[in-house]
């Protein structure tokens, strides 16, 4: 998204606001201070920056959209924390090997054209027992209960339309079942996960796994 069209969801996406608090109170009970989180496709920065609230954690966010950097790194300097925003691919990931202890991806994993070349990606630059949360649209939720979400969303009549044409027409198109997910997750480096379904959506944790000790000829 770039331009009116980002500008706009940073905008209906800030009304559900208490859920990115919540979020990041939930990730933060579980951070040491000093920690590396990476999130990526922050959008507008929303969980970032309330995360980046919550201790002295390193944040970075990571988006393709430049706009979403611009208004997330705005958002930063206005609530005055150390959150950073840059510009670039999930399936190019522009850090070095084994630097984060959690990597974040919400809304947005659907929406990769390479989603396990971007796995892998997350599974290079964590370190070693690094985690990954991905948190998503599950592809075989019945309609009526996305009807549902989207009738109780504070967005208005004419969002809420066009939300309802967005899931039906090109979100659920691009979401996973909880089954691709699976093999997709088999097929990555991670190897494996645990997929817990939610409302209309899933979480993904994933670990990378401590190195095999090479064993003495």
């Amino acid at each position: 998204m770039e331009g009116g069209i980002a500008t706009w969801y940073a905008k209906n996406t800030r009304k559900d606001y208490e859920e990115f608090k919540r979020l990041a109170a939930e990730l933060a009970q579980d951070l040491p201070p000093g920690s590396r989180v990476l999130e990526i496709a922050p959008g507008p920065g929303y969980l970032s920056v309330e995360l980046a609230k919550r201790g002295q954690f390193k944040i970075t966010g990571l988006d393709i959209s430049e706009t979403f950097v611009r208004l997330a790194s705005d958002l930063a300097r206005r609530e005055g924390v150390a959150a950073r925003f840059v510009h670039g691919s999930a399936s190019d990931i522009p850090f070095e090997d084994g630097l984060f202890d959690l990597i974040v991806c919400r809304a947005a994993f659907k929406n990769f054209s390479e989603p396990l070349k971007a796995l892998n990606e997350m599974h290079r630059v964590l370190k070693p027992r690094g985690r990954a949360l991905i948190l998503d649209l599950r592809k075989d939720t019945p309609w009526e209960e996305i009807a549902s979400y989207i009738s109780k969303a504070d967005v208005g009549p004419l969002n809420r339309w066009i939300y309802k044409i967005a899931f039906k027409h090109l979100l659920l198109k691009r979401a996973y079942t909880e089954e691709q997910m699976t093999a997709l997750v088999r097929e990555s480096d991670f190897k494996s996960g645990e997929i817990t379904k939610e409302l209309i959506g899933m979480e993904v944790r994933l670990v990378r796994r401590e190195p095999v000790a090479e064993q003495a000829a």
